[in-house]
């Protein structure tokens, strides 16, 4: 008999323990603007990582679309991605959640998605320019916050200002420029953004 209550004792553990374990791998609970980072899987993952000092190389915004969590991002072309699915395509699976220390207004969030729809389509920005013809990542965030409410998350850095000087970064930089790279660029990095004293964390896993 005791050894029978042990083991359903133990069976009980192992179940609270695997409900558990279930739990935590549910996407969190988030808002519209939450801002989420993570480590792409994509052949300049590395490159971005050593060049800003980063552990994370991509971010992108959340936005509800009937009434679902999605992820709004600069891939190519700019899109919506299911925040299920952009937590799954991340290294590991891990992310970093963080949203402004004062939460958005109903009307605020509204303005941030009139935001997003003007980059909705457009190609990725392979270059890192400062234009809106293509849009990289963080650039697709920082100027969404700009332009719907005045917020700058994050400083602008010319390209020079990051460590180039790494042979993952230089291989990268001659792929992409060749020997005229645009030093003077001013750049926003998941980096700059991720250490903002404007975010808060409120989640990862």
């Amino acid at each position: 008999m005791k050894l029978r209550h042990l083991a359903c004792g133990l069976l009980s553990a192992l179940l609270a323990a695997s409900a558990c374990g279930c739990a935590d791998a549910r996407p969190p609970q988030v808002r519209d603007g939450d801002v989420i980072f993570h480590v792409s899987r994509s052949s300049q993952s590395q490159a971005i990582q050593r060049a800003s000092g980063s552990r994370y190389s991509h971010m992108g915004v959340i936005l509800h679309r009937d009434g679902q969590p999605y992820v709004f991002e600069a891939i190519d072309p700019v899109t919506y991605t299911p925040l299920a699915r952009w937590i799954a395509r991340g290294s590991g699976g891990h992310y970093v959640l963080k949203r402004l220390r004062t939460p958005l207004t109903a009307q605020q969030a509204t303005k941030l998605r009139n935001a997003a729809e003007a980059f909705r389509g457009r190609r990725y920005d392979l270059a890192f320019e400062w234009s809106d013809q293509r849009i990289y990542c963080s650039e697709l965030v920082w100027k969404m916050y700009d332009r719907a409410l005045g917020v700058r998350i994050g400083t602008l850095q010319p390209l020079r200002s990051f460590k180039l000087d790494d042979p993952a970064v230089k291989a990268k930089l001659r792929e992409r420029y060749g020997e005229r790279v645009p030093l003077a660029e001013p750049v926003i990095s998941p980096a700059a953004m991720f250490d903002s004293p404007l975010l808060t964390s409120v989640a990862s896993g």
